[in-house]
């Protein structure tokens, strides 16, 4: 019932709307200051993560995710770099402009999920929380932004989908 209310209704997709130029404008406001700052550098970050791992009674409690950073993401931070804020700012423009919405919300919990396995809690768990609420809700969630004519324009050109569909049941364009 919770589901259908999230994927259908339009006062959903008004409060899923909120939500979303809200968690946008987090990311956005991140990947902007990164890449118009001084120069941002996740080594600091990276390092930390490694020296600080996230423990628990029997220690480490992600040792696989300290291997990734140690074995692949230090040897490359140059990467990290530019991916990291890049990202940032696309998750935030597809939240705030309702464009891919469910995608740009994935990632954006991916990369909460990784800052939270490298230990950082900060307000990663209500991102996440946000994030899935947007991803379960689907189309619903850019029903007012441009997913409301990007999908059924995928669907009509990459899908080669000719028959015409609305976003949802209950909401008709």
């Amino acid at each position: 019932m919770f589901n259908a209310f999230l994927r259908e209704n339009k006062v959903a997709s008004v409060i899923l709307t909120v939500i979303r130029l809200f968690l946008g404008y987090s990311w956005f406001k991140s990947g902007f200051g990164k890449l118009t700052g001084d120069g941002f550098d996740a080594s600091g970050f990276l390092t930390n993560a490694i020296k600080n791992p996230v423990t628990g009674p029997d220690g480490a409690v992600y040792g696989w995710y300290t291997s990734f950073i140690e074995g692949f993401a230090m040897p490359n931070v140059g990467l990290f770099n530019v991916l990291i804020p890049i990202g940032e700012l696309l998750v935030g423009l597809g939240l705030i402009l309702g464009c891919l919405t469910t995608a740009a919300a994935l990632f954006g919990v991916i990369m909460n999920f990784s800052f939270l396995l490298a230990g950082t809690i900060s307000h990663n768990p209500t991102d996440i929380l946000m994030g899935l609420i947007i991803m379960f809700a689907g189309v619903n969630a850019g029903y007012y932004g441009l997913d409301r004519w990007v999908l059924p324009f995928l669907r009509k050109t990459i899908l080669k989908d000719n028959k015409e569909k609305p976003l949802s049941p209950n909401l008709r364009t």
